[in-house]
């Protein structure tokens, strides 16, 4: 499955990273990076890091609510994200994402049975966005996305921002966008 990069197969720089306070630099982490992550989460959540006082809550996961589990596991599979074998007839699945995060999928009938969830109205519940690795591949991931039977938002074209962009909509409707820079 050619297409979006996965989290173990590039490497990325965070923010921090991009500047070395002693040296001006920059550093480029990969292998090893995720227990770096996990060290700062806990020092966040204890509430110190480099000895300043931080957020104590830490972002750990993204959460959608979907109609369909099995087809909405089949749509994120073809962007790359592994859910467990058996997830697709669980009312719960989850996905790591790379640095730590998460993306849970939970059916409709699990949330309902803990909250008075209604489902969104006049759009979608939430967007995400998926860098892929050149402008051909955005192009493929959308072909192979929409010939597997999901639909079309935008068709790929060279934004005048400097990427090639595509949207597509999962099973339930929220729009998906693919990139890569130009």
């Amino acid at each position: 499955m050619g297409g979006v990069l996965r989290q173990d197969d590039r490497i990325h720089r965070t923010r921090s990273e991009r500047q070395d306070t002693e040296g001006g630099g920059h550093r480029i982490h990969g292998p090893g990076s995720a227990d770096r992550a996990s060290d700062a989460r806990r020092g966040l959540e204890q509430g110190l890091v480099a000895g300043r006082l931080q957020r104590v809550a830490v972002l750990d996961a993204f959460g959608m609510v979907v109609e369909d589990m099995a087809e909405s596991i089949r749509f994120y599979s073809l962007l790359g994200l592994d859910f467990p074998a058996d997830a697709a007839g669980e009312g719960h699945a989850e996905a790591e994402l790379g640095g730590g995060l998460r993306l849970m999928l939970d059916t409709i009938e699990v949330v309902k049975s803990f909250s008075e969830w209604e489902p969104a109205s006049g759009g979608h519940r939430i967007g995400l966005a998926f860098r892929c690795q050149s402008p051909s591949t955005v192009d493929e991931t959308y072909a192979e996305i929409v010939r597997a039977g999901y639909r079309s938002s935008v068709e790929p074209f060279d934004a005048f921002w400097g990427q090639r962009y595509a949207t597509v909509l999962d099973p339930d409707g929220n729009p998906v966008d693919l990139y890569a820079t130009l």
